[in-house]
């Protein structure tokens, strides 16, 4: 009654504290939760965002730039005191033309406050800075469609892995099973004096590892299924299943397949824009020899008493044209520079490119393997399922030991956790080779 008792105590507390396995949900269902909610996807996204601004932060440079700013000033210096005072329409011709007032005037104090305007008219910088933001812009978009592809192929491997674990589980609770039987029998024939003890003390060893392997299934379960509700955005400590098994269409070939990755492969399409930032960093250390041209305008208020206050007010608008005609070699090096960066990414791309038909082939060539370990394990299983049978006749007309039968057993237990292995090597192969296209997420949801 006791253990009864603590028994019933320990499932309930279990019941309490462990993560239900919640909802099973097919692969597109979860892929598209992913898509919703999945955290780096989120980030992805935000970063897109940050990009657009920034294109946006650049286009404002064609506008004007106005700015409000009020000052004052203590001082005894000459020429600052008669500005002062000229600023603030003070002048008296009696007073301050005198030697003494203009080479040793008293500290005076003015508060200047002033409206000021700038506008570009020629600055060839503005035009290559939106050009340059609007790439970021297009390479953000470009890690964006990266991050989905990642996230919708970690899903399903995350999916793949529920797959597995619930096998491996079913596996050992099949174990589990085969254990307890080998022990009645082996308790049978030991009381009916035709079994040995040893054989008798080997299937309760046996039994007692099958429930050790059980549990270790039970607990990876309930992990690869909290892994998957991880990778679709749920909840911390919630788990989700699986509804089916997942699976894409038969792929095209080889060929076919690599030209669909060059077209396709988010990574190169990055290393496109890398170029292209590239060029356009040439063309803005280009610009840097052309002149810019710059209006202004600006209202002034001065008084010698209180901010903001207006003794006199003036106004000034004007044009000024900058252009640098010699600053050391500075630019020539910075130019130089961009070429080589450009150049870099353009070998960085054309290196990617080939990596990528590489690994398309290398998937195909996978999925090959793949298909051929899976008739292999498929004989196995059937193989061992036999020798098992066999066995166990054997050990039942008393030919046969414990041992023998055990052996027999773990060898089929090990051939069924390889087929799984291998089936879901196959089935993730078909996705690798999508993934590796570039076109998993489209594949996938068709």
């Amino acid at each position: 009654m006791n253990d009864r008792i603590v028994l019933l105590v320990a499932a309930l507390l279990f019941l309490h504290t462990a993560p239900a396995f919640g909802e099973a949900v097919t692969l597109r269902e979860a892929i598209s939760r992913a898509l919703a909610s999945n955290y780096r996807l989120k980030a992805a996204s935000l970063e897109q965002g940050a990009a657009r601004q920034e294109v946006s932060a650049s286009r404002s440079r064609y506008l004007p730039r106005v700015h409000l700013e009020s000052g004052a000033v203590l001082s005894n210096t000459p020429s600052r005191v008669f500005m002062m005072k000229l600023d603030e329409a003070r002048i008296n011709p009696e007073t301050d033309f005198t030697p003494d007032a203009l080479n040793h005037p008293s500290a005076r104090g003015d508060f200047r406050s002033a409206l000021a305007l700038e506008q570009p008219l020629l600055d060839f910088g503005i035009s290559t800075g939106v050009a340059l933001a609007g790439k970021e812009a297009e390479a953000a978009e470009v890690a964006l469609q990266l991050s989905r592809e990642q996230t919708a192929f970690r899903v399903y491997q995350a999916y793949l892995g529920v797959r597995k674990a619930r096998a491996f589980s079913e596996i050992a609770d099949q174990s589990v099973a085969s254990a307890r039987e080998h022990a009645r029998l082996a308790d049978v024939r030991e009381k009916d004096g035709i079994g040995l003890k040893s054989d008798q003390l080997r299937a309760a060893t046996g039994l007692s590892e099958a429930e050790q392997r059980l549990i270790s299934s039970k607990n990876d379960l309930l992990l690869a299924r909290m892994r998957l509700s991880l990778e679709v955005g749920g909840r911390q400590g919630e788990a989700l299943d699986i509804s089916e098994t997942p699976g894409v269409e038969e792929p095209a070939p080889a060929q076919d397949l690599v030209l669909l990755a060059q077209k396709s492969r988010p990574e190169l399409k990055a290393g496109e824009k890398a170029v292209e930032r590239g060029d356009l960093l040439v063309r803005q250390a280009g610009n840097a020899y052309l002149p810019t041209l710059y209006a202004s305008a600006a209202y002034q208020i001065n008084d010698r008493d209180i901010p903001f206050g207006a003794d006199h007010d003036s106004w000034n608008v004007g044009v000024n044209l900058r252009w640098e005609l010699f600053d050391g070699g500075l630019r020539s090096h910075r130019k130089e520079k961009a070429q080589l960066s450009r150049n870099a990414a353009a070998a960085l791309l054309e290196n990617d490119r080939r990596e990528v038909a590489l690994q398309v082939t290398e998937s195909v060539l996978r999925r090959q393997e793949a298909g051929l370990k899976l008739e292999s394990a498929q004989d196995a299983v059937k193989a061992a399922r036999e020798g098992v049978r066999l066995i166990a006749l054997r050990f039942q007309n008393g030919l046969s030991t414990m041992v023998e039968l055990m052996d027999a057993e773990t060898a089929l237990n090990r051939s069924r956790a390889n087929l799984v292995e291998v089936e879901n090597s196959f089935i993730g192969s078909t996705a690798e080779i999508y993934y590796k296209a570039g076109v998993f997420l489209q594949e996938v949801m068709r």
